[in-house]
């Protein structure tokens, strides 16, 4: 049943506060390899974030990269909150995912038990630090059809309620808009506490002078499905560099994604809608081999932490 028809009373639990997607991964390091980012290069990231004005991030997952950054907020009372994510593996084989990523069964058997365990985790990070922690994802663009970690809506719930039982925070999906309208709004819409959505104008060829109606228009769709849910904007950004893979290359640029993200951010606060830029820092080790692979290039600083067009000019936003 989906929450519109639920009767149930209007949710906000989460704040609308300066919000951004953290992923602190530098050269050399990725969450393949376990290479994570140390405790001083995430208190650097951390106090350059708070200097500009960003209160709220947006965490993926509950592996080493999570504790060391819930660790330091805490350490150093840093003004920040967090989203904390658990990252779902493939459970469901899926010959739909555009770049070809195949799983045998013995892989998504091995990947259901993982889940069991990073949900685990998130339950047990969200007890430890709910001073810090707003609120608890369960999975990331895990139901959407072209995804490569495809998991099925009713295993999503059931992680969800499982989570549920043992904390007393906010808990939500983050899943790209489309499945919020289909078949995992039916599952999920009433088991969640907001309503999560993904908005990438970029990837949907749009025109950056026509970005933030696209937005609009998702955030629209999703709120009209599920009037009595807060709908939280968990990731939108515009990248600097594209390669035509998904992205013209003449759409990419720090121009284009000062504009689009200071439109966003505008709307966002006049509205009162919580919306997460992603995201903070260029990540190297996303995507393909080539250097303009655009999923490379999202971040408001670059890898080596150098300010891009939108975060040189934009003081702070607080």
């Amino acid at each position: 049943m989906s929450d519109a028809m639920s009767g149930g009373a209007l949710h906000a639990p989460l704040p609308c506060l300066p919000a951004i997607c953290y992923s602190g991964y530098r050269a050399g390091q990725s969450p393949g390899a376990g290479v994570f980012p140390s405790a001083s290069q995430i208190a650097q990231d951390l106090r350059l974030l708070q200097a500009q004005g960003w209160r709220m991030l947006r965490l993926y997952d509950c592996g080493p990269h999570a504790r060391l950054v819930l660790e330091c907020i805490e350490r150093e009372a840093l003004d920040l909150r967090v989203l904390l994510g658990a990252y779902l593996e493939a459970e469901i084989d899926n010959p739909g995912c555009p770049w070809g990523v195949r799983h045998d069964d013995a892989t998504l058997r091995a990947n259901r038990s993982r889940n069991d365990a990073e949900v685990a985790r998130l339950s047990e990070l969200l007890r430890r630090h709910r001073k810090v922690v707003v609120a608890g994802a369960v999975g990331n663009e895990a139901c959407v059809d072209w995804t490569d970690h495809l998991v099925e809506p009713r295993r999503v719930r059931e992680l969800l309620e499982s989570v549920r039982g043992q904390v007393d925070v906010p808990l939500t999906v983050c899943d790209n808009y489309v499945p919020w309208l289909g078949e995992m709004g039916e599952q999920l819409g009433d088991a969640v506490d907001f309503i999560s959505i993904h908005s990438y104008p970029a990837w949907e060829q749009r025109p950056v002078e026509q970005a933030l109606a696209h937005t609009q228009a998702d955030h629209a769709a999703v709120a009209q499905r599920f009037p009595r849910r807060q709908v939280v904007i968990t990731e939108a950004g515009w990248p600097s560099v594209a390669n035509d893979r998904g992205i013209p290359a003449h759409a990419a640029s720090e121009h284009a994604q000062q504009r689009y993200l200071r439109e966003l951010l505008d709307w966002s606060r006049a509205c009162g809608v919580p919306c997460f830029v992603f995201e903070a820092f260029d990540e190297a080790w996303k995507g393909s081999e080539d250097p303009r692979e655009p999923e490379k290039h999202w971040g408001l600083y670059d890898e080596s932490r150098l300010p891009k067009r939108f975060a040189a000019q934009t003081a702070a936003l607080a």
